[in-house]
């Protein structure tokens, strides 16, 4: 549970509440059965995480939970501030290289294929690139850092669309940023996979 307080881990996430978490794979599987998978991917992305070498920081949706998969001992806890997706990442940024952060880096909870070495690599890759993304199958992305605030990221994106990471990707020229592997985000039924993992959550 190394820390390095240059790197600044933070961890989007949703309080998971009944109706208020994946409510597009809720319309497939039902309420119930979705919070259980996200509960599911909460637990994984605290296990995939405690280890990596930074600044944890978990950003929930709407308060703290004080008690839950993300031990207080391992994670710091704070609550998302913004009018939109792109504001709150805005500030939990500038929240993050205002505290020291000479890497900071964003990453949701949904995405069961992330692993700490892809999350190393891409603090790695910002010791000569000023931007690392993790494009999604979707369009958007599962994963920003960088090592100065480009507050022209966030702005003006129809987040959750299909144009965020196109979008993104404009802003970022003549730079090139360093792009991860294409990962796919858990939002729909067959989003799920593997089957033996997800297959008896929706049973």
């Amino acid at each position: 549970m190394k820390q390095t307080r240059e790197n600044h881990l933070i961890i989007f996430c949703k309080n998971p509440i009944l109706g208020q978490c994946k409510t597009r794979l809720a319309a497939s599987i039902g309420a119930e059965k979705a919070l259980g998978v996200y509960k599911f991917l909460l637990e994984h992305t605290a296990k995939m995480t405690q280890d990596v070498s930074a600044k944890r920081v978990v950003y929930y949706s709407n308060y703290i939970e004080p008690q839950d998969t993300f031990d207080p001992k391992v994670f710091d806890k704070q609550v998302q501030q913004g009018k939109d997706l792109g504001a709150r990442m805005a500030h939990a940024l500038n929240t993050a290289f205002a505290n020291g952060a000479k890497k900071a880096m964003v990453i949701g909870s949904d995405l069961y294929d992330l692993t700490p070495e892809l999350i190393h690599q891409a603090f790695n890759s910002l010791d000569t690139h000023k931007t690392v993304l993790g494009p999604a199958r979707d369009g958007g992305y599962y994963l920003i850092g960088m090592t100065q605030m480009n507050s022209a990221l966030f702005e003006n994106k129809n987040w959750g669309s299909s144009t965020v990471l196109s979008d993104t990707l404009s802003n970022l020229k003549p730079d090139s940023p360093f792009l991860l592997p294409t990962k796919n985000d858990i939002d729909q039924v067959e989003d799920l996979y593997p089957e033996e993992v997800f297959n008896p959550l929706i049973k």
